[in-house]
């Protein structure tokens, strides 16, 4: 396992630290090309907020992808890394109007819309600038998803998106406001998908939406599919780049596209969840009354997916090779969540051994904190090591 990392280099850089495989992210990046060659007018858009690390944003920027921003300062640091103006979207349900203002400015895409009075605000800004915004909606469109309750997205009682008994009044609003251009709709229905039937679910329901909107003699210029697609946090060795082709297709097979219609995706976790890894060198290991415990020098500051999702990531003793044993693996914070695993077999860990997280490119250092007072840790990339 050692030999996916250089772990030679790493003995002099403190920890935690986040290593990206560069070689890995790029052979992602090529696989999912290849499978939207294959479709005729098929958009992808990276989701920045899985990780928005420059020197990784800047690797995806040169595929030629547009990204998907859901804050001001995720447009921001994507112009700063050279992404065209003309190939963000910016979602959110709740834009400030300095971020708004910021998308004007520099003629984004598109706004992908939540609401009426969101919509009412950017027509105002708009006017102001003399501008013309394009919008998406963002459509509810009530289509349950395989995955954890925090991040599901398209039921009726979330907080995102549009109504669908709203979606023809908020279009039709739309067309009366003079500084609003509707160009599409948007649906997002959750992360961490690997069920394909979801998919097939959405392009269902968004087949009925076109049919009956046409009745209205509305034309849709662009669909956005939001992303989730999800990874193996399980096997990330087996299993390090997603079913892109079994995704792509869903698409192209079970969504009736319109001619001349684009078809958007913002594809994140899929993108640059498995090139990440958490390390982290061990500070104490503990005898407990009945456990065993790995104090290491991470914690929930650094990723907090495990306490926040209870999610799981693959461990590795990245320093050993001795017989396994079982420990729980847990880190520094002041809070009983601060655990990574429980009950787990691994090679026989010792003071100063470096452990892997694996599968933490996505929603890792990005949603790293100083609770405690604590350092955020670096991404360092494969290239510079």
């Amino acid at each position: 396992m050692t030999k996916k990392f250089p772990t030679d280099k790493f003995k002099n850089i403190e920890t935690p630290f986040y290593y990206y495989d560069c070689n890995l992210l790029r052979e992602t990046l090529q696989t999912i090309n290849n499978e939207v060659k294959q479709y005729e007018d098929f958009i992808v858009h990276y989701a920045i907020k899985a990780n928005a690390n420059a020197k990784v944003l800047n690797i995806i920027r040169q595929t030629g992808m547009g990204a998907d921003c859901v804050s001001g300062g995720e447009i921001q640091r994507c112009l700063d890394c050279g992404f065209p103006a003309d190939k963000i979207v910016y979602a959110g349900v709740g834009k400030a109007d300095w971020e708004i203002n910021l998308g004007l400015d520099h003629d984004i895409f598109c706004f992908n819309v939540e609401s009426v009075v969101e919509l009412e605000v950017i027509n105002e800004l708009a006017a102001k600038k003399g501008k013309t915004a394009n919008v998406c909606f963002r459509i509810n469109p009530d289509v349950g998803a395989h995955t954890h309750e925090k991040i599901t997205t398209g039921l009726a009682e979330n907080k995102f998106g549009i109504a669908m008994q709203d979606m023809l009044p908020t279009i039709l609003t739309a067309g009366k406001m003079e500084n609003i251009r509707f160009v599409g709709l948007h649906f997002h229905i959750g992360s961490q998908l690997l069920d394909m039937t979801d998919y097939r679910h959405l392009c269902s329901r968004i087949n009925e939406i076109q049919d009956g909107l046409e009745q209205h003699n509305i034309k849709i210029e662009n669909i956005n599919v939001g992303g989730g697609l999800g990874i193996d946090y399980e096997q990330p060795d087996s299993n390090p780049i997603p079913d892109f082709k079994a995704y792509f297709y869903t698409f192209g097979h079970y969504l009736k596209l319109r001619k001349g219609q684009k078809l958007h995706f913002e594809l994140g976790r899929a993108v640059v969840g498995q090139m990440g890894s958490l390390i982290t060198r061990t500070l104490y290991v503990k005898q407990g009354t009945a456990r065993q415990f790995a104090i290491v020098d991470a914690g929930m500051t650094d990723l907090i997916r495990p306490a926040l999702y209870q999610a799981s990531h693959r461990i590795e003793n990245l320093s050993s090779d001795e017989a396994q044993r079982t420990y729980d693996i847990v880190g520094p914070i002041c809070e009983s969540s601060d655990v990574f695993a429980k009950d787990i077999s691994l090679n026989t860990i010792h003071r100063g051994d470096l452990i892997a997280l694996r599968s933490a490119g996505a929603y890792g250092e990005i949603m790293a904190s100083q609770y405690n007072c604590r350092k955020l840790p670096v991404g360092y990339l494969s290239d510079e090591l």
